[in-house]
């Protein structure tokens, strides 16, 4: 994981191992304004569904979370999609959200802002 924090590193692998837990489509974990991180991962039931960035982000604000710094999205797809995008942007911290996005085997291949 080259040019990523410890604690951005730490986001790589709760994301990896959440998602690897329940083999779902794709794991997530952020780190919220107050240094708090969660996990989470896609939830595919026929009355929900929710993209692992949304579980994740329910989960901060449910928990009483004000924003988050930093997210890991871990599955197949090549970068963010813009649901999870628009997500992030509504519960950003005062200083945006850094968004690593990577493979299943927690190999990032892109970081930029949400």
């Amino acid at each position: 994981m080259p040019d990523l924090s410890t604690e951005d590193q730490k986001l790589v692998t709760l994301a990896r191992a959440t998602r690897a837990r329940i083999q779902a489509a794709e794991g997530a974990a952020v780190r919220d304004t107050d240094g708090r991180t969660y996990a989470a991962a896609t939830v595919d039931l026929p009355s929900l569904q929710l993209t692992a960035v949304q579980a994740v982000v329910a989960m901060a604000v449910a928990s009483g979370s004000t924003g988050v710094d930093a997210c890991v999205v871990l599955g197949e797809a090549h970068d963010l999609t813009e649901p999870d995008a628009a997500v992030l942007s509504d519960f950003a911290g005062a200083n945006g959200v850094v968004v690593h996005v990577g493979d299943a085997r927690g190999t990032i291949a892109a970081t930029h802002p949400a």
